[in-house]
């Protein structure tokens, strides 16, 4: 039996593809990652916008959790912004 990965769970539940759902869940990851940054240094909304040269308003937004029309290149900004690195790992589907 094939193990459902949270992605494909995620892409089921909202009828969407499972490239979709792993989106969505590789935004979280970053988003929470960058979250966590913000409360260990005290970053500021503003300074993220003025590091990654996206509108405060979008950063405000991301961070509050509207995923809607956010691209993995606006979230990487504001990675890079806060003085992390991603790092991707590909393996073989089971």
């Amino acid at each position: 039996m094939k193990k459902m990965t949270n992605s494909t769970k995620l892409a089921k539940m909202f009828s969407v593809s499972p490239a979709r759902g792993m989106e969505a869940v590789i935004k979280a990851q970053l988003i929470s990652a960058i979250l966590n940054r913000i409360e260990k240094d005290g970053i500021t909304h503003a300074e993220i916008a003025q590091r990654c040269g996206l509108p405060r308003s979008a950063v405000t937004g991301i961070l509050s959790g509207s995923l809607q029309k956010v691209t993995i290149d606006r979230v990487l900004k504001m990675v890079e912004a806060v003085g992390l690195v991603a790092d991707v790992r590909v393996r073989k589907a089971a």
